[in-house]
């Protein structure tokens, strides 16, 4: 069975495959367009389950904000290269919209939700690894909600319109006017940015962080040699103070170097004449918190040109 140039074409479109692949394909299946694709989609399942286990540090963060409600994504690749890529960047805006259109919480149900182009979220994924040649891995996924107020959305270190490599989410509660509140969370999105907060207030902190800041606190006090209950009170002050630092509302603005967050909040609440209150946030950094393979640049270039 013949085949076309418009073949080749059309199989590319459907496959998202190279022309050479496309090409070869048709060969071998005759000129067969459905097995073509069959082909092509079988060898680049192989393809992205080999890839599978390399590690995935890079890629981006998305943010998607509707109404009261706003969803942070991060999508993971092997190289900075990879985020640069129409292909991933359009995947990764697009799975974001769909996380915050479905409201899905886990990463395995945004996998199995309905993709915008056709197909799951996963197809769409396994069809990327295959056609761009990287590991990629939809990551981790948070929602935030207000009843009544706004979720700002900021992006630090854009790579495009709602993706990069630091997003954050901001929401506030309140019946304020909303470019007030849209003010307000910028500039707090922009703090959360650059002082890392670990949990919203003190209360919110990981219980095993607070146990380790205090095992490290006492082993501090244990060296003054100064008496028990002395020492108690140092560990106590220490933890205190490392609650205080690593809970947002608790932290000095870093704009004024002076205010808590909570005092900034309050004090819009006063100015628009209404409570304004900090319900929750988003900080995904890309690649946080994943160990990454130390490799040789120069000896990867060397083996892949043959030379010894």
């Amino acid at each position: 069975m013949a085949y076309t140039a418009a073949d080749v074409k059309n199989l590319r479109e459907r496959t998202g495959a190279g022309m050479m692949d496309c090409k070869k394909a048709l060969d071998e299946s005759g000129g067969d367009f459905e097995a073509a694709v069959d082909a092509l989609r079988a060898k680049g399942l192989a393809a992205a389950a080999k890839k599978s286990s390399r590690t995935a540090a890079e890629g981006l963060v998305g943010v998607a904000v509707s109404g009261t409600k706003g969803v942070a994504l991060e999508v993971n690749s092997e190289t900075d290269f990879v985020a640069k890529n129409d292909q991933f960047q359009d995947f990764v805006r697009k799975a974001t919209e769909v996380a915050l259109n479905t409201g899905v919480t886990e990463v395995e149900a945004l996998k199995a939700a309905e993709y915008p182009d056709g197909g799951t979220v996963s197809d769409k994924l396994t069809n990327n690894v295959a056609t761009i040649g990287e590991n990629q891995q939809l990551r981790r996924i948070k929602h935030v909600e207000v009843s009544a107020g706004v979720v700002v959305p900021y992006m630090h270190n854009a790579a495009a319109t709602n993706l990069g490599k630091i997003g954050v989410l901001v929401a506030l509660e309140s019946e304020a006017a909303a470019d007030k509140l849209e003010s307000l969370g910028k500039q707090i999105a922009m703090h959360i940015a650059a002082a890392f907060p670990l949990a919203l207030n003190a209360d919110d902190l990981d219980a095993e962080l607070i146990a380790r800041e205090r095992k490290i606190a006492a082993e501090k006090a244990a060296e003054s040699g100064k008496p028990a209950e002395v020492q108690a009170k140092m560990v106590d002050g220490a933890v205190a103070k490392y609650a205080k630092e690593n809970a947002l509302l608790s932290q000095i603005f870093v704009m004024d170097n002076k205010s808590t967050i909570q005092q900034v909040v309050d004090a819009a609440g006063k100015e628009a004449g209404t409570k304004i209150v900090l319900k929750d946030y988003v900080r995904f950094q890309l690649g946080e918190g994943i160990e990454k393979e130390e490799t040789d640049f120069a000896a990867e270039v060397a083996a892949a040109a043959g030379i010894k």
